[in-house]
């Protein structure tokens, strides 16, 4: 027999948390599917809300058992005023009877299954599988998260945390420590018990013996049976005592003590720079927005304690705020090593690589002047890969122009460096997904 237990403390008012999870778990790859259709026809203020998923009630059908009529039927319902019995019905006409649904030319159709998912599931689903590569924790950072280890013994705790031997070696030495000096002087009273009994059982002197020096061996037997009382009863006094000591007190017990001790973290910074220049038209600059955006939402969903700089330019790199850098309407040429030369500079003034774990990620159209595409190469790999765990670009434009080809020459010697193209909505999400995909699992 399998038991479950479900435990619905947190569920609130919605008792069926649990029949919903396993739904979600059983069609997994088709919310999937509907989830990606979703964000490709969505806006990017709404990619975080919630979304209808509909799948074909085919796909959600469960197998029923019923009792049918069996044998042959021959039966004329009640009110009936049309037919006779022996009469043949003739078959409905097509798209009529049967099942109900949208009609269909073969006359059979079926109901979509609707249900909402909440704003945590759609997110879930969203960055399922997606994680920053090559993380490295290279520094212990503040964290409102901790884990329980084991930090001794403690004389207070719960039943379960009761460590049983520990508790034992203690009782042992609280008795031996309380009852030391009772079982000490109880041994030698005892001994001279014994002496007494044995002294008291040695025959009398014979007859023709005299008794001249034998007192001090032989001494008054009244005087002999005084000493024996006293001994006894300072004996059982002892014996008593030492009999209420208990065999284990409360003061003996000891459990497992747990402390709780903050988890290592990382501490990570995430550059991102988008080209705003006068060949960014309103398209591009909508696909790069979306491409950061959901690189937004995946880091601080993912990452409590990461940093985001945004780095906007055109002739002039310049950082700004969130607002500024999905909003702003200033443009003008085009001189891409501008924002990877301030990209350096800021790491080298805030963000030491002995503490951070740093990444970037660059979208343009790869338009740019011609004798600086070289440059942005050269600023790249020389400068920025060494400190960046990792660096992705994004092209959203399809020409292969100067800076793609030279980006190209990069991408071929350095692991930590990718490039892919997004030309329209539907391609950010699997290239993003390409991009920042889990690593595999090495045995």
């Amino acid at each position: 027999m399998r038991l479950s237990i479900i435990d619905r403390r947190l569920a609130g008012k919605n008792k069926s948390i649990g029949n919903r999870e396993r739904f979600l778990r059983r069609h997994g790859d088709q919310i999937r599917e509907a989830v990606k259709r979703a964000v490709s026809g969505r806006g990017i203020r709404d990619i975080e809300q919630g979304e209808d998923i509909t799948l074909p009630r085919r796909d959600v059908s469960e197998p029923v058992f019923r009792h049918g009529s069996g044998g042959a039927r021959e039966t004329v319902h009640p009110g009936n005023r049309e037919y006779l019995r022996g009469d043949r019905i003739q078959r409905p006409a097509s798209g009529q009877g049967g099942q109900g649904g949208q009609a269909s030319d073969s006359g059979e159709g079926e109901d979509d299954f609707v249900f909402h998912l909440s704003k945590e599931e759609f997110m879930q689903v969203f960055f399922d599988d997606l994680a920053l590569p090559h993380l490295v924790k290279t520094r212990l950072a503040e964290v409102p998260e901790y884990k329980t280890q084991r930090a001794g013994f403690t004389s207070d705790g719960m039943p379960g945390n009761l460590h049983v031997l520990r508790s034992l070696r203690g009782a042992i030495g609280r008795r031996v420590a309380i009852g030391g000096e009772a079982r000490a002087e109880l041994r030698h009273l005892e001994a001279q018990l014994a002496e007494l009994q044995c002294h008291a059982q040695r025959p009398g002197p014979g007859p023709g013996e005299g008794r001249i020096g034998h007192r001090d061996l032989d001494p008054d037997p009244e005087l002999r049976a005084h000493a024996l009382r006293e001994i006894q009863e300072r004996i059982e006094v002892l014996r008593h005592r030492l009999s209420r000591i208990p065999y284990l007190d409360p003061i003996d017990l000891r459990y497992r003590n747990r402390v709780r001790v903050p988890l290592p973290t990382t501490k990570a910074v995430m550059f991102c720079l988008m080209d705003v220049s006068g060949s960014m038209d309103e398209g591009r600059k909508d696909l790069a927005k979306r491409f950061f955006i959901l690189l937004y939402l995946f880091l601080t969903r993912h990452y409590e304690k990461i940093e985001l700089v945004f780095i906007r330019h055109h002739t002039q790199a310049q950082e700004v705020d969130e607002k500024g850098f999905f909003h702003s309407t200033e443009t003008g040429g085009t001189v891409v090593s501008s924002a990877l030369v301030l990209m350096e500079e800021i790491i080298r003034a805030r963000y030491p690589t002995a503490e951070w774990n740093i990444y970037g990620a660059q979208a343009s159209d790869g338009d740019n002047w011609h004798h600086d595409s070289g440059r942005c190469r050269q600023i790249v790999a020389e400068q920025l890969l060494p400190l960046c765990r990792y660096f992705a670009y994004v092209q959203v434009a399809e020409p292969e122009q100067n800076l793609w080809e030279e980006y190209a020459r990069i991408a071929g010697q350095q692991p930590h460096f990718a490039m892919r193209k997004v030309l329209e909505p539907a391609q950010i999400y699997p290239v993003f997904r390409d991009l920042f995909r889990k690593e595999a699992r090495t045995a």
